[in-house]
C-alpha cells in the first residue's frame, strides 16, 4: 500500500489528462454496471462462430517467419474466437513447398472462421485460364471456410513486378462469384475504398467487405518506398489517397439507409490500433461489424506464443471496459 501511494505521488504530475484530450465519441458511464467478467457471448460471423469482435488480418505469407506468425496467430483465434484472415496464398497455387506455413487450421480448431487469400490478379489469371477450380482446391487443402480476393491497383501500380490489371476488379469479382460456390471476402489493402465502389460490392452475394481502410499499413507506400530517387518523387503523394476506416462506416450507412444490400457483413480495418477505435466504429455500423488488426497483431505474434497470448488477454479485458463503461455517442 506505501508503495502504491508513494507511486501515485511521484507519477501525478507526469499522468496529467487535459479536458481538451477527452474522447468525445463515448458518454463515460461509471455507475451502471459492474467490472467485465471477460466472459464474451458467442456470435454467427463469416460463416463461423466467433466470441470476440476482432479479425487478425491478411500479413504474412511464403516468408521465413511466416510460419511461426501464421501458427501462433491462428492458435490465439482458437483460444479467444477471433476470425484470421491468411496472407496471400497465391505461392500456393502451383507450389506446395510453403503449405506448411498456411495449414494452420489444427491450431486454430474448427469454430472460428479461417479464410485463405488471393490477389485480384491472380484472380484474373485464373479466371482467363478457366482455372477457377485451383482457389477451390486451395480453400480446400488449407481446410478454409473460404476466400479473401484482395484488391491493390495502386500496390501493383507502384510495385516494379506487378501485376497489370486487364479488367476492373468487380468485373472479375462478379465472373468469379458466377464460377463458385466459395465464400468471398472482398477486401482492400491500405488505401480503402469510395462510396461507389461500395455500392457495387455490396450489391453482390459477398460474405464480406473488408475495409483495409486508409491509415494502417499503406502498401502502395510500402512500394513507393521501394523505389528510390526521382521515380518515387512523382508518386509520393498517392500515398495519401484513399478512406479511412470512420469514414467508410459513414459510406456503408448511407448506402444501406438508400437500398438493400445482399453483403450483410464488415470488417472494419485500417488504421485500427486500440479497442475504442475499433468498438466504437462496430457500434456505428448498420451492418453486422467486427473490428480488424493486422500490424498489432504481427509485432506480438513474431516470437513465442505467450506473448502473442499477453496481448490478447489485454485486448479482451479493454473489450470489457468498452462495452459496460462506455456508451457510444451516436
Amino acid at each position: 500500500m506505501t508503495d502504491r501511494k508513494k507511486d501515485h505521488i511521484d507519477l501525478a504530475f507526469s499522468s496529467r489528462t487535459e479536458a481538451t484530450d477527452a474522447d468525445r465519441r463515448f458518454h463515460y458511464e461509471p455507475m451502471l454496471a459492474a467490472h467485465h467478467n471477460g466472459q464474451f457471448d458467442e456470435f454467427d460471423f463469416a460463416g463461423k462462430t466467433m466470441k470476440l469482435p476482432i479479425w487478425v488480418s491478411s500479413m504474412t505469407g511464403g516468408t521465413q517467419r511466416a510460419g511461426t506468425i501464421n501458427r501462433n496467430l491462428a492458435t490465439a483465434c482458437g483460444e479467444f474466437g477471433m476470425g484470421m484472415g491468411l496472407g496471400s496464398c497465391r505461392s500456393l497455387l502451383d507450389d506446395d513447398t510453403h503449405f506448411p506455413d498456411f495449414d494452420v487450421r489444427r491450431y486454430m480448431g474448427k469454430s472460428a472462421p479461417l479464410y485463405a487469400n488471393l490477389g485480384i490478379a491472380q484472380i484474373e489469371k485464373l479466371i482467363a485460364t478457366g482455372s477457377e477450380d485451383k482457389a477451390e482446391v486451395l480453400v480446400h487443402n488449407l481446410q478454409a471456410d473460404g476466400l479473401i480476393i484482395h484488391v491493390n491497383p495502386l500496390q501493383e501500380a507502384f510495385q516494379p513486378e506487378g501485376d497489370i490489371l486487364k479488367a476492373p476488379p468487380i468485373e472479375t469479382i462478379e465472373a468469379f462469384l458466377a464460377k463458385t460456390d466459395l465464400s468471398v471476402i472482398v477486401k482492400e489493402v491500405g488505401q480503402g475504398m469510395g462510396p461507389a465502389s461500395l455500392e457495387r460490392l455490396m450489391a453482390l452475394p459477398l460474405e464480406a467487405i473488408e475495409f483495409g481502410a486508409l491509415g494502417g499499413t499503406n502498401f502502395a507506400r510500402l512500394e513507393l518506398s521501394r523505389v528510390t530517387g526521382d521515380k518515387a518523387s512523382h508518386f509520393d503523394a498517392f500515398g495519401r489517397i484513399g478512406h479511412t476506416a470512420a469514414e467508410m462506416t459513414g459510406f456503408i450507412n448511407e448506402i444501406v439507409a438508400k437500398r438493400a444490400a445482399k453483403c450483410q457483413q464488415i470488417i472494419i480495418s485500417g488504421g485500427i490500433t486500440n479497442v475504442p477505435d475499433g468498438w466504437y466504429l462496430t457500434q456505428q455500423s448498420k451492418l453486422k461489424a467486427v473490428f480488424g488488426m493486422g500490424s498489432a497483431f504481427l509485432k506480438h505474434a513474431m516470437d513465442d506464443y505467450e506473448t502473442l497470448q499477453t496481448f490478447v488477454k489485454q485486448l479482451r479485458k479493454a473489450l470489457g471496459i468498452a462495452q459496460n463503461f462506455m456508451r457510444p455517442i451516436y
